[in-house]
């Protein structure tokens, strides 16, 4: 027990000091965290009395990084509001699709032309079409835009990649471990998914007087016991409906947005969020055996160059479509850029299955690969912005619309 203890104290320290070299550096600390879980964990030598395998200690940090995960998308929800959520629905669904397929069609031709055969392509055009939640979640949280207006479409997207995300998995579980699949099993998932998160929305809008008389406790003790239970509820019971227990998390959060409590859940949650979402991080790059990186280096760097230059130009179409400014459209293709966790998800289908190998390598380097670039390029999306304005003169024209509108 005292070895267990060493072992995640020891990887309590180093998650420590990472913070505070990224803290000093002025960088986000996503990426540091990746690259040292990389650097330690199963491929460390030991050194002395510190073991920096991790290995007895792994199930306890991977768990610890689960937690990360629900608290980073149970405080998102908490930052927004159903009613704008709703109201935006038609932007949502068509920002939604237009990001989903044109990732998908994407990936699936970079799958073909590499010489893939069609269920590994497929397979990667599934990895490179959703982003990471967590990921997205802690970017917006840390560089504060949770108050910017493509921030809800960037919500409703992150709800809208989840739909597609339990509609293929469904798919193509049916079609890779059981080696067929049902129209009516795969219509009915999606539908339970659908209806699960509009019972949340509507929960959110009419039972808010209910939930302020529940949630009236004097004692913070209590109430966050309180909290924390239906947190962790309503994230394993999501799982038990193929809903993403983070996407459970999520709801529950603007659920509660809706109450005359949220701030109190609010100031109670962030330093738990703060916590676990960097162990969260950490716990990912322990996953990735740096030795097998080599092997798949430029065909992940290829699908990098691929997601980034399909989420730019998808964001710009639904951030304009919904009505923003360019420089809010480009904001929403930057911030939903990462993947990560449901990445990795849907390549472990295919290994399962018995794919070819070099999924394993090929998915660990690209979600290396936007699990650093994608929060590095948000944090500096306005430099990113003004070069992409310097080519397609964008502020020209909005200031020429603006000129015209009074002699029209």
């Amino acid at each position: 027990m005292n070895d267990l203890v060493l072992e995640v104290g020891t990887a309590l320290v180093l998650v420590a000091i990472v913070a505070i070299l990224a803290n000093k550096l002025n960088f986000s600390i996503i990426p540091f965290l990746i690259v040292l879980g990389m650097i330690v964990g199963p491929h460390a030598p030991t050194i002395g009395i510190i073991d920096l395998t991790f290995i007895e200690s792994n199930e306890i940090i991977q768990f610890l990084g689960r937690i990360g995960v629900l608290f980073l998308l149970f405080y998102l929800g908490l930052e927004f509001s159903v009613g704008k959520l709703m109201k935006s629905g038609r932007n949502i669904v068509v920002g939604g699709s237009i990001y989903v397929s044109l990732n998908f069609i994407l990936g699936l031709l970079y799958g073909l032309l590499t010489g893939m055969p069609w269920i590994e392509s497929l397979i990667i055009a599934g990895l490179l079409s959703v982003s990471s939640s967590a990921i997205v979640a802690k970017v917006l949280v840390d560089l504060r835009r949770t108050a910017n207006p493509e921030t809800e479409l960037i919500l409703g997207m992150i709800l809208f990649d989840d739909i597609f995300l339990a509609l293929f998995l469904t798919t193509m579980s049916g079609v890779l471990l059981a080696g067929s699949t049902s129209f009516l099993g795969i219509f009915t998932s999606v539908l339970i998914s659908i209806g699960y998160m509009l019972l949340f929305f509507i929960i959110a809008r009419k039972g808010a007087p209910l939930l302020n008389k529940w949630l009236n406790i004097k004692s913070d003790e209590i109430f966050i016991i309180v909290i924390f239970a239906s947190l962790f509820f309503v994230a394993g019971f999501s799982e038990t409906l193929h809903v993403a227990e983070a996407i459970g998390a999520l709801l529950l959060g603007l659920v509660f947005s809706e109450t005359e409590h949220r701030d109190r859940i609010e100031h109670l949650v962030v330093p738990f969020r703060d916590f676990f979402g960097a162990v969260f991080f950490f716990s990912f790059g322990l996953n990735i055996d740096p030795s097998t990186l080599a092997d798949a280096f430029w065909l992940s760097l290829g699908a990098a160059l691929v997601t980034v230059i399909a989420n730019v130009i998808a964001g710009m179409i639904a951030g304009r479509k919904a009505g923003l400014s360019h420089k809010a459209s480009t904001n929403i293709g930057l911030t939903i850029m990462a993947r990560g966790e449901f990445s990795i998800i849907v390549a472990n289908l295919g290994i399962t299955a018995g794919l070819n190998p070099i999924l394993t390598p090929f998915t660990a380097m690209y979600v290396l690969f936007l699990a650093i670039l994608g929060p590095l390029m948000t944090k500096e999306s306005k430099k990113i912005y003004k070069y992409l304005n310097k080519i397609f003169k964008w502020k020209k024209e909005e200031v020429k619309k603006k000129i015209n509108v009074p002699g029209e």
